[in-house]
């Protein structure tokens, strides 16, 4: 099957096997429950993570050695980890173990094992599969006035999948399978967006006319 990147779905392979993943409604409910799903999403995306990739990658354009041992060991680091590893799992029918290692009882008390993947790597795609089946990613012209910035404390997969049923006429098995990125581009494709200013157009004219006035008004000097 060929993976379509624009809705989320992607494809890793070793000598052995490929890895199909789809961070579909189904996969995502698996995570847990709505809050669990939520939590696992904000571990992966918080503040502290999205500073510690961005510095890191700043810096060194790329994960050094040392860091990847920090994130083992260090309890944020190793609930970041784990999360990763779960999504994957969640969005992967077949057992990947072998890519993304495991944790396993030692000396020293559960350590991880490493798997063919690279730390790093395993972050990066988690994260980019959380976003596609979690917030979704479609290009969509948001208007201002239905722009949410709220915070949820749940994601309910059961509710999209219910609501692709009834609004695009599919099955059950059919809506499982979508990925929030899809459901947004079906969505936006059934009910286009209406008339209106985005905010990115609403500030681009308010800037124009903050620009003519002053101008204006220094002329007028």
């Amino acid at each position: 099957m060929t993976p379509l990147k624009e809705i989320g779905e992607m494809q890793i392979s070793d000598a052995e096997n490929d890895y199909f993943f789809r961070p579909s409604f189904s996969a995502m409910a698996s995570i847990g429950s709505g809050s669990e799903i939520v939590e696992t999403y904000a571990v992966l995306n918080g503040a502290d993570v999205n500073q510690l990739i961005s510095s890191v990658i700043d810096a060194y354009g790329t994960f050094p050695e040392w860091l990847i041992k920090t994130i083992k060991k260090p309890v944020l680091g190793k609930k970041i980890l784990s999360a990763a590893m779960h999504i994957m799992q969640c969005c992967c029918a077949d057992d990947i173990t072998s890519l993304v290692g495991e944790w396993r009882p030692g000396k020293k008390g559960i350590v991880y094992r490493n798997g063919k993947m690279p730390i790093a790597s395993i972050i990066i795609i988690a994260r980019e599969l959380a976003d596609h089946g979690i917030m979704g990613r479609a290009k969509i012209r948001q208007l201002q006035r239905n722009e949410n910035n709220s915070y949820t404390r749940e994601f309910n997969a059961f509710e999209y999948i219910n609501s692709a049923r009834s609004h695009f006429d599919m099955p059950r098995s059919e809506a499982e399978q979508l990925t929030m990125t899809e459901f947004q581009i079906l969505l936006n494709n059934k009910y286009p967006p209406e008339k209106g200013f985005t905010r990115e157009e609403y500030d681009a004219v308010a800037d124009d006319y903050l620009k003519r006035k002053a101008e204006r008004i220094a002329n007028g000097k």
